[in-house]
């Protein structure tokens, strides 16, 4: 007697998780340069949907609302600033606190020499120009925690506790020169001040001394005397 087999049942397929993924990002960037563009008041979601080639609903789908659409701009815009995860590699490197300080620096200094600056850079210098309601979210979940990490770098050169008052005052030293160095426009840059340019690394390495030696006289300033615990009086 002759058996037949049944034929073996088709697998079933999954979903591809990355071509949702990859929607998702390409709907990030084209909203990101909308918002570059408009502003995030003059831009729309059935613009987004339609510079970005797909539905209606695809924004409700992938982020749950225009709202919740451009803090995630946002907070991606940020990242391509400066990344949370290198920041904390550097905090956590070997090697000395100049090291770590200049890793930090290189970070704001050496960058690709596109002669305009990207839509994420746009975007950012929109908001900090007119806050919108989204700065806070942008504050909690993007700036505060890179700040953090990078005063325990800073911490690590004066010396000092990282909850000490002194080291929130040198990161504005700090860090504040290195972005107004990524926000200004770089042909302008360029126009005013073409050696900087030049050479890069030589640019980044005089920048660490100077922040370096600029930290050690507030280190110096802020640092208890020998055999007091308490910081000196201001002069």
């Amino acid at each position: 007697m002759k058996v037949t087999r049944k034929p073996a049942p088709k697998a079933r397929t999954r979903p591809d998780r990355s071509d949702g993924r990859e929607k998702r990002e390409h709907l990030l960037r084209v909203a990101t340069r909308l918002y570059a563009q408009n502003g995030f008041d003059r831009t729309t979601s059935k613009a987004i949907c339609a510079a970005a080639d797909t539905n209606m609903a695809a924004v409700n789908y992938h982020f749950g609302s225009k709202d919740a659409l451009y803090a995630a701009v946002l907070i991606d815009a940020h990242a391509q600033l400066v990344n949370l995860d290198v920041l904390e590699a550097i905090a956590h490197s070997d090697g000395n606190p100049l090291a770590r300080l200049r890793a930090l620096l290189g970070q704001f200094l050496i960058r690709p020499a596109d002669s305009e600056a990207p839509a994420s850079l746009r975007v950012l210098v929109r908001e900090l120009m007119a806050p919108s309601d989204h700065a806070p979210t942008l504050l909690r979940k993007a700036v505060l925690p890179k700040i953090r990490v990078m005063m325990h770098i800073v911490a690590s050169v004066l010396d000092l506790p990282v909850e000490d008052p002194a080291v929130q005052r040198a990161m504005m030293f700090v860090v504040m020169p290195c972005i107004m160095m990524v926000i200004a426009p770089r042909e302008l840059l360029r126009q005013a001040l073409p050696a900087l340019d030049a050479d890069p690394e030589l640019l980044l390495d005089e920048m660490t001394g100077y922040v370096a030696a600029g930290l050690d006289a507030l280190a110096r300033r802020n640092r208890p005397p020998l055999g007091s615990s308490a910081p000196p009086p201001a002069a």
